[in-house]
């Protein structure tokens, strides 16, 4: 009952943050913004140019990443501006808003990845995925490292008073590995190679996201009552 009790009270902290969202659209706009501004910049960089391979799969995790820190930051500080942390902590265990959180995060991020692949695909006609089996599964395996890694540093830079620079900078060098390995991962994706090549490159993934989520999970009780 216990373990039941904590699902369906991350269900309701995912709830109230959706609908909060809905109502306010200050993630999802500033996700939608960032990634139309950047991607016509780089259209007007480009120009006439074919980019290779490696620069178009680099590029587009790029996007993916600087549209996250754009918009995954709020994720605690919006509590914090709300007013409504101590009311999480009377009401929630520390592993459920974790948890709670963590789904939006994940929700938010696969809808702002599903909405830049589309346009990247509308915009870069040198983008062509030849190996969709290996391109999803590397949108689907990066998209949850970096929800993951995103919602445990939102929580530990929520009472900094540098909330939009700090957010970034941490976040780099914790996902400098995935980005890597996703880079890697797209560059397969385009240059269709067998899906069974790319398994390396899908473990290395979901031994970052078991990792990054096991950790969070024991350190967010000591960043949440901190």
């Amino acid at each position: 009952m216990n373990k039941i009790f904590n699902i369906n009270s991350a269900l309701t902290i995912f709830i109230k943050d959706f609908r909060s969202e809905l109502r306010t659209r200050y993630a999802l706009n500033a996700l939608i913004m960032f990634v139309i501004t950047t991607l016509a910049i780089i259209l007007f960089a480009v120009a006439n140019e074919t980019p290779s391979i490696e620069i178009s799969a680099g590029i587009l995790w790029i996007v993916i990443f600087f549209s996250a820190m754009s918009g995954m930051a709020r994720t605690f500080v919006s509590e914090e501006e709300r007013g409504t942390v101590m009311t999480l902590h009377l009401i929630a265990k520390p592993s459920t808003v974790f948890f709670g959180k963590l789904l939006f995060n994940l929700i938010l991020l696969f809808l702002m990845n599903i909405f830049t692949v589309v346009l990247y695909l509308i915009l870069i006609p040198s983008f062509i995925i030849k190996s969709y089996d290996i391109f999803l599964l590397t949108i689907f395996l990066g998209t949850i490292g970096l929800s993951a890694a995103s919602t445990i540093i939102a929580a530990i830079i929520a009472k900094s008073n540098t909330k939009g620079t700090l957010y970034p900078v941490l976040s780099f060098p914790i996902l400098l590995p995935l980005l890597m390995i996703v880079i890697k991962s797209t560059k397969s994706a385009l240059e269709g190679i067998e899906i069974a090549k790319a398994m390396g490159d899908f473990q290395v993934m979901i031994a970052y996201f078991v990792v990054i989520t096991a950790v969070s999970y024991l350190l967010f009780d000591y960043v949440w009552k901190d």
